[in-house]
């Protein structure tokens, strides 16, 4: 099956710490090329807030023409990463 209906948990962080958002799928193994689209998530938290909500997301599985350009893609901008620093972070 190309696509098929998942529940789905999206986590929203907005505060000092943190600003990210996480759609974790449940029940399905996610490979490369695949794509998810989250229904009925909300698209803003307000400053300071987390939230998490259990709603439904639709994954349409690549093909495997799809799947091996993202694997070779992925691969060859890996060097990316050699450039980035990380810094301890400064205790205040």
């Amino acid at each position: 099956m190309r696509n098929s209906v998942v529940p789905c948990v999206v986590e929203i962080e907005n505060t000092n710490e943190s600003l990210h958002a996480h759609a974790i799928p449940e029940g399905v193994m996610l490979r490369p090329g695949d794509s998810v689209q989250v229904h009925g998530a909300p698209w803003q938290v307000p400053y300071g807030e987390t939230l998490r909500v259990e709603c439904s997301a639709t994954v349409t599985r690549a093909g495997p023409l799809t799947r091996a350009w993202t694997q070779l893609v992925a691969l060859l901008e890996i060097t990316e990463l050699y450039d980035v620093g990380f810094q301890p972070k400064e205790h205040a």
